[in-house]
């Protein structure tokens, strides 16, 4: 069945956060959590790591860890995040972009 409707589709920002009408600050702080959240997952996911293997080797705890992998933000701070990732031995590179 065909249909005549018109779908309408805006482009998005490179920020996901700021589509969804989150202050520039905040929306900033959010990406950049969730970037190294992602980051995180990904390597305890390579590691084949249970979440309990997970939390000793970043000496946090197993429902921390389960707050790390389904992407709560909201429970992790960038510093906290930052400091994890360099107990990983992967790098870090922040590029300031100008407008």
């Amino acid at each position: 069945m065909l249909t005549t409707e018109k779908i309408e589709v805006t482009k998005g920002s490179d920020n996901v956060f700021e589509d969804l009408g989150f202050s520039p600050t905040e929306a900033m702080n959010l990406k950049i959590r969730a970037d190294l959240i992602i980051e995180l997952r990904s390597f305890i996911l390579e590691k084949g790591w249970t979440q309990q293997e997970a939390a000793q080797f970043f000496d946090e705890t197993q429902p921390r860890i389960s707050n790390l992998m389904n992407g709560d933000i909201s429970r992790f701070s960038v510093d906290k995040l930052l400091n994890m990732v360099v107990k990983t031995g992967l790098k870090v590179k922040l590029e300031i972009l100008s407008n």
